[in-house]
Parts: C-alpha cells; sequence; structure tokens
C-alpha cells in the first residue's frame, strides 16, 4: 500500500496477491467504492489481469494542500 500527495490531490494505491479478474460491478463492492470517491471529485482505477495481482488506485482532489 502506498499514500502519496501532490499538487492536485492525495493518491492511495493498494495490491494484492490474488488471482486478478476483479471488475467493478453494478451492486458489488468496487462499484460502491467508485460511487463514494466520485461524491469527492475522486476515481477509482482497477488493474486485475487474469493471474493478478490486482492494483487498486483511488484518488481524491485536495484544494488546501
Amino acid at each position: 500500500m502506498s499514500i502519496v500527495q501532490d499538487d492536485a490531490g492525495i493518491a492511495i494505491e493498494v495490491e494484492d496477491d490474488g488471482r486478478g479478474g476483479a471488475e467493478p460491478r453494478d451492486g458489488g463492492g468496487l462499484a460502491g467504492l467508485r460511487r463514494r470517491l466520485a461524491v469527492f471529485d475522486g476515481s477509482l482505477e482497477i488493474t486485475s489481469p487474469p493471474g493478478g495481482p490486482t492494483r487498486a488506485t483511488m484518488a481524491v482532489p485536495c484544494a488546501s494542500l
């Protein structure tokens, strides 16, 4: 896991050692996380190739930085 602050905001990256294939699906946890981040103009990017690893990058802008 890493947390990075830059001029635009904060980015959090999480990676697992699973089998891959994760994707946001309606009603699923990743879609819910994406929806919650969007309220703050944030984003969720998922990279999850077959065989893994899955990497989720969440970014939230922050004007006070």
